[in-house]
């Protein structure tokens, strides 16, 4: 089993392009969320983040099949651990 990144970002945020350019330099693929164009999506991040459309909000699915992380705007080195997890 791999693991799985999902991305809610937004075409604006620096710290989601940043990410996405050092997950791309990794080789890590990932599902971007645009969070402005999926009412849902958006609904989810304020969900995990106390009611605030935060991005990037990171959802990982770890290599070996535990139990999904959620992390708000986090450094590549922590979303490859949960992804090792």
């Amino acid at each position: 089993m791999s693991g799985t990144v999902t991305m809610y970002s937004t075409t604006w945020c620096g710290y989601c392009n940043r990410l996405k350019s050092q997950l791309d330099r990794e080789g890590i693929g990932y599902t971007e969320i645009n969070i402005e164009e999926d009412p849902a999506s958006a609904a989810f991040v304020e969900s995990v983040n106390n009611g605030n459309q935060t991005v990037p909000t990171v959802l990982v699915q770890p290599v070996g099949g535990g139990e999904q992380v959620v992390m708000t705007n986090p450094s590549l080195i922590q979303v490859k651990k949960a992804l090792a997890a």
